[in-house]
């Protein structure tokens, strides 16, 4: 799906003072740029319109949130969703950053001193070619990326309506030294999972998909 241009969405980000224009400048670094550099620091790659972000960051404001996508415009619609619900709630954003940047080079922007504990994937691209699923935000040249700022412990945390990027993965995450902690085919049959509905989700959930997901966790790489 092709995202609509908004003349708006650039200039709104650049004075927003959670958006990080150049984010490469703080690899290593990004604790230091929140308020609570004491806190723990999430990354979601692919934030979209920030939905999951806005919801998480006030659920959870014990936690640091950064927030990756490549699409200025739609990061832009974003900021929109985040200030609306921040106002909702009658506080600052003092634990959410947003930044655009090329997740297939996430490397550039984040490294082993983030220590990142946790990773969310929502509804990425499937790719469903098998010419491109070297792109898909699972596959093992990206887990690989991931490894090297993710805390050995830490989790990824993916969910997708697509079967067979879903099956695909469960083989990508064994094989890139991930042992997969928690398993479903159908998210919402669950009981007392932690999670928060995306906009895609809830499309897909009144279509009668069943959302797939899965918590993988980190293991250390053998010597």
């Amino acid at each position: 799906m092709r995202m609509r241009k908004h003349k708006w969405a650039v200039p709104e980000l650049s004075t927003c003072p959670y958006y990080i224009e150049q984010p490469e400048h703080n690899r290593g670094v990004w604790r230091q740029a929140f308020p609570r550099p004491e806190q723990p620091l999430y990354v979601e790659l692919g934030a979209g319109k920030c939905g999951f972000a806005a919801v998480h960051s006030l659920r959870h404001p014990d936690v640091n949130l950064l927030c990756v996508d490549k699409i200025t415009d739609i990061l832009g619609v974003g900021r929109r969703t985040i200030e609306a619900a921040y106002e909702g709630e009658n506080r600052p954003v003092d634990n959410l950053l947003l930044c655009s940047h090329d997740i297939e080079r996430v490397g550039l922007i984040l490294s082993e001193q983030d220590a990142v504990q946790r990773i969310y994937i929502n509804f990425c691209n499937p790719w469903p070619k098998p010419k491109h699923w070297k792109k898909r935000l699972t596959h093992p040249r990206q887990l690989m990326n991931y490894r090297a700022f993710l805390k050995n412990g830490g989790e990824i945390r993916f969910k997708t309506d697509d079967a067979d990027l879903f099956e695909s993965s469960l083989g990508y995450f064994r094989q890139c030294g991930f042992t997969v902690t928690f398993l479903t085919r159908d998210l919402h049959a669950e009981t007392g999972v932690d999670n928060i509905e995306t906009e895609h989700e809830r499309m897909f959930s009144a279509e009668d998909v069943p959302i797939k997901a899965l918590y993988a966790r980190k293991e250390p790489s053998p010597l």
